[in-house]
């Protein structure tokens, strides 16, 4: 994998990074809850077997709605790199199975410590967020430099 350097657009991060944050308090502050989206995922999936206001399923659904739009938004402003992928679908497959395993066993996802957690300084977020990033450079090393 190589950086696209001439691609590499500082303000587009600054904005996007910008949008997280707005949603992520707007959610905090219209429902109370954490924008984590495995908790966000799991919501609706939960919901079958206990009974949830609909008020709370649809704002799920409206939010998952918006992480599915939001590149469909952001391309008919400016262009994406094309996405290239260097693994097979098995391990695509075995990478998702392990990444909601290790989400289910902290708690919850990148988005929910190491966006919503940090910001409300909880240690545990900085404890997992710190385990995300030591197992992916773990990961790399392993991947890179080992096999």
């Amino acid at each position: 994998m190589t950086i696209a350097w001439d691609l590499f657009a500082p303000w587009h991060a600054l904005a996007g990074g910008a949008l997280i944050g707005l949603a992520s308090g707007l959610y905090v502050l219209g429902n109370g809850r954490i924008a984590g989206v495995c908790g966000i995922v799991a919501g609706p999936l939960l919901a079958l077997f206990a009974r949830t206001p609909m008020t709370a399923e649809r704002t799920r659904l409206l939010f998952l709605a918006g992480l599915l739009v939001a590149p469909w938004v952001w391309r008919a402003a400016a262009p994406l790199p094309a996405p290239t992928v260097d693994s097979g679908p098995v391990a695509l497959i075995v990478a998702g199975f392990l990444v909601g395993v290790g989400a289910r066993m902290a708690n919850g996802c990148t988005s929910g410590h190491g966006v919503c957690g940090l910001s409300r300084f909880s240690l545990r977020s900085l404890v997992n967020v710190l385990v995300f990033i030591g197992a992916g450079v773990a990961t790399l090393f392993v991947l890179r430099h080992v096999l």
